[in-house]
């Protein structure tokens, strides 16, 4: 089987990468990244000597790259995607270009090559919200940011490619994501590598919004499952059943890390911010796939790479992109 993972420089994609190495070793990988301000070659150095890993820079909506890579290979797996709630609400437009316009141009190439597997890693939060009971697949999507709704219409082109061209395709809808190599502008990154350097954390409104976590190497498995076992055309929610108020999470990383609540600092909410997401997964259950480990397990073992792992994290830290995001972000956020 030969794979094209684009976005495979990322914080999933770059995991999901590692495992398929090292658990299927007829496989090989072939990743595309624009390498963009989250994309990072540092994620994937241990692979770097692999022969049965190769990579090529280059942008998903430019269809000569993507068409001569899908010509090579047996299915493409889309982990590429402007990702950033926040960073959606400052420049949506992007987020169109990526994950709407992008998507478009590795379906087209997909259904030249005649591929026999297109499988898109999408995001609960194309449900929007849900203060009772799980959103299940045939919910309809109510994004309410510009990144989720951006997602939504990445889907939309891999439905229509499947209905109307017949191209095998599958969607996977993943909950909150941690792990180790996270850009550290999501909660879990951002909050741990200003604790170890006793800055605070900027906690949105009271801190009581809802999220499902899932640990990395479970959304990779669930992800692979998917592409070997899924039916076609459909779509499949992933995610860790555990449920959490952001509050939480940020208290136990304090407790972690030994850290005074002195460093929450509660913040202005951002707009439509999704107050509760939660995922019923009977559907992927029926196909085999039990995500594994404790949360709480878990959340220590991540805590303790970002801890472990200073290099990585102040190389992002230092970059003029990053510091030029958080300031323009959070400056007036009281």
């Amino acid at each position: 089987m030969k794979l094209v993972v684009t976005g495979g420089a990322g914080f999933v994609g770059s995991n999901y990468v590692r495992m398929t190495l090292a658990q299927h070793k007829d496989y090989e990988v072939h990743i595309l990244d624009a390498l963009t301000y989250a994309g990072n070659l540092e994620n994937l150095s241990d692979c770097a000597n692999n022969p049965r890993f190769k990579f090529t820079h280059g942008n998903i909506l430019d269809s000569e790259v993507v068409n001569k890579l899908a010509q090579g290979a047996d299915a493409i797996i889309n982990f590429a995607a402007e990702s950033h709630v926040d960073r959606s609400i400052l420049a949506p437009g992007e987020f169109i270009q990526t994950d709407v316009a992008g998507v478009y141009t590795l379906l087209e190439a997909a259904r030249k090559a005649g591929h026999n597997r297109f499988l898109h890693v999408s995001t609960d939060e194309v449900y929007g919200t849900i203060a009772d009971g799980s959103f299940k697949e045939g919910d309809p999507l109510e994004p309410n940011s510009p990144y989720s709704a951006s997602k939504a219409g990445g889907e939309m082109q891999v439905r229509a490619f499947f209905a109307t061209y017949g191209l095998n395709t599958l969607v996977t809808r993943g909950s909150n994501t941690f792990g180790p190599y996270q850009y550290p502008e999501k909660l879990i990154p951002l909050f741990v590598t200003n604790l170890i350097d006793n800055i605070p954390v900027p906690v949105y409104g009271d801190g009581k919004q809802v999220r499902d976590w899932f640990f990395v190497e479970d959304h990779c498995s669930a992800i692979d499952h998917v592409l070997h076992h899924g039916k076609p055309g459909e779509v499949y929610n992933v995610g860790g059943g555990n449920e959490r108020e952001n509050i939480e999470i940020v208290r136990a990383m304090l407790s972690r890390l030994g850290k005074p609540d002195t460093l929450i600092r509660y913040v202005e909410d951002r707009p439509g911010h999704d107050r509760r997401y939660s995922l019923n997964t009977e559907k992927v259950t029926a196909l085999g796939f039990r995500p594994g480990g404790n949360f709480e397990e878990r959340l220590n073992e991540t805590i303790d790479w970002y801890v472990n792992n200073e290099q990585w994290w102040r190389a992002v830290k230092n970059k003029p992109d990053y510091n030029s995001f958080m300031q323009t972000w959070y400056k007036d956020r009281k």
